[in-house]
């Protein structure tokens, strides 16, 4: 794959992430909400997949752990979405 695909594809994912910290100290977005997780999520993906083309361990780890992170956040979100509306059922 050509070295400015991947370069792109990593600078997009440090884009988004970057964004996502933007929006919540801004508070336009709610750490708990569906929007911050998935950004952080595509990001850090993102980022992982530049990694696999030029390695770091300090930051493959970094985005190992930022993408587990973002899971558990879109679990917590899908439990308390799917438990509100069991609840009004």
């Amino acid at each position: 794959m050509e070295t400015w695909i991947i370069d792109t594809i990593g600078m997009l994912g440090t884009a988004l992430v970057v964004l996502a910290y933007y929006l919540l100290q801004l508070e336009r977005t709610d750490p708990k909400g569906l929007a911050y997780n998935m950004i952080n999520l595509v990001g850090a993906v993102l980022l992982l997949f530049s990694l696999c083309f030029h390695f770091n361990l300090a930051s493959f780890v970094i985005e190992i752990f930022w993408i587990v992170a973002s899971l558990i956040g879109l679990v917590k979100y899908l439990r308390r979405e799917s438990g509100g509306r069991q609840s009004t059922s």
